[in-house]
């Protein structure tokens, strides 16, 4: 079922460059069929939007207002829900806001400042927060309300005006979690968009759906190209790829909770990618032997094989250092320490998405309920870019104030700086205001 792989075998370095292969999103086919998509809704607006989706999620829909989910049904999805559910929804919420609170406040990059140099120039910087955002939350093979919790509330502490999000309904079946999480994240406007049209919708408006700043929010490889393709029309999150796991255990980690820990990620879909990494034949061993007996048992068995067989592994390393040296070249998602001394290890990760410390921290805490938002870089990305929060919902502004002493001292060597660039009018420009 899961590969086994070992750093020591002659071959290994082969091995891991095909298991961690990037899923290439420039697939000519997807991306011909995003671009048409886009260009459909950017030149026939809400009539390409009601083709499409009739098209697409099997729907027979013959206006917008019959797209758009209103307040009314977001709150009363709320307030049907199993109070165990209303409870879990309202708790995972007060953990994410609670935690981006204090990312605002403790952020300096959240922060207006000003400082006076010693010509008199008043320099800073003033922040403000997006006008609009645009969510996309999945809602096809499975419908994911924490999802809008982790990108929602966000963005409310960040100070964002307005929250628009789009969601498929597939034959026109509605999530009543995911609508209760839209009342309780304080969703705006809610449409039943999905797919790459509901991306171009977002991006440059129809006659209904307004169009936004910036969207965020995971999706599948259209909607992560349909990303791709509008950027610079609008701002996105980040280009994100199938969710990945690694779990570095050592010979005290149990083997029961390892197996479900890659389960846990292997059930999203059958591209998400699953690794144990452990010095422990032992350990490794256990693993291999319960892999199919659990799977057997698991909901969504079909789902988790097609994962594991595909991008899972149990990998042995010659010790810890080693696991971890592969774990920064990978620069997972998700990177779980699952040994007796997990904050010696916490030292030496250089790049991942979050980090959970210890045998007691399971990744799904991070989808859930820990506070930090689970959209995470992934493919790699760890490498050079961060989890959402507050930061990517805000714009800085450089304000720049010359005294009369600064803007001689200052255009004095803006001058000479346009000339030798060889621009003319820039040099004038400075030169009038050395001149008086």
């Amino acid at each position: 079922m899961l590969r086994r792989l070992a750093t020591a075998d002659p071959g290994f370095a082969e091995d891991w460059r095909a298991l961690t292969r990037l899923i290439e999103a420039e697939d000519a086919k997807v991306r011909q069929s995003v671009a048409a998509i886009i260009k459909t809704v950017r030149a026939e607006g809400d009539a390409g939007l009601l083709s499409l989706t009739n098209r697409l999620d099997r729907r027979s829909v013959k206006s917008m207002a019959e797209l758009r989910v209103p307040p009314e049904a977001l709150k009363a999805a709320f307030d049907a829900m199993p109070t165990k559910v209303r409870e879990a929804l309202e708790e995972a919420a007060s953990r994410v806001r609670a935690y981006h609170q204090k990312q605002r406040d403790a952020s300096g990059g959240l922060a207006n400042w000003q400082y006076q140099d010693s010509l008199g120039n008043d320099l800073g910087q003033k922040v403000r927060p997006l006008e609009r955002v645009g969510i996309y939350a999945p809602g096809g093979k499975a419908a994911y309300p924490s999802t809008i919790i982790m990108t929602a509330i966000p963005a409310k502490v960040a100070g964002v005006e307005e929250l628009v999000l789009c969601s498929p309904m597939p034959g026109g079946e509605a999530s009543q979690a995911l609508l209760a999480a839209a009342h309780l994240a304080g969703i705006d406007q809610f449409f039943s968009l999905g797919g790459a049209q509901a991306i171009a919708a977002l991006a440059y408006g129809t006659e209904t759906v307004p169009r936004v700043d910036k969207i965020v929010g995971p999706g599948n490889l259209y909607v992560s190209v349909a990303k791709e393709l509008v950027v610079g029309q609008v701002g996105i999150d980040m280009i994100a790829g199938p969710s990945e796991v690694v779990v570095i255990a050592d010979a005290t980690a149990d083997p029961e909770w390892v197996v479900q820990d890659l389960f846990a990620q292997a059930e999203h879909d059958e591209t998400a990618q699953a690794i144990l990494m452990t010095p422990s034949r032992q350990l490794a061993d256990k693993v291999a032997a319960l892999v199919p007996r659990r799977l057997a048992e698991a909901e969504r068995r079909d789902i988790i094989k097609q994962s594991l067989a595909a991008r899972g592994a149990i990998i042995q390393t010659r010790d810890l250092d080693d696991a971890m040296d592969l774990a920064n070249s990978m620069a997972p998602e998700h990177l779980q320490l699952a040994v007796a001394d997990p904050e010696a290890l916490l030292k030496q990760v250089r790049h991942a998405g979050a980090v959970f410390v210890g045998k007691e921290t399971a990744e799904v805490v991070g989808d859930y309920t820990a506070g930090p938002s689970h959209v995470l870089p992934t493919a790699g990305r760890a490498r050079f870019s961060s989890p959402l929060g507050v930061n990517d919902f805000v714009s800085r502004m450089s304000v720049v104030r010359c005294s009369r002493q600064g803007a001689v001292a200052l255009n004095r060597t803006a001058a000479i700086l346009a000339k030798t660039e060889g621009l003319a009018a820039h040099a004038q420009a400075a030169a009038r205001r050395v001149q008086g």
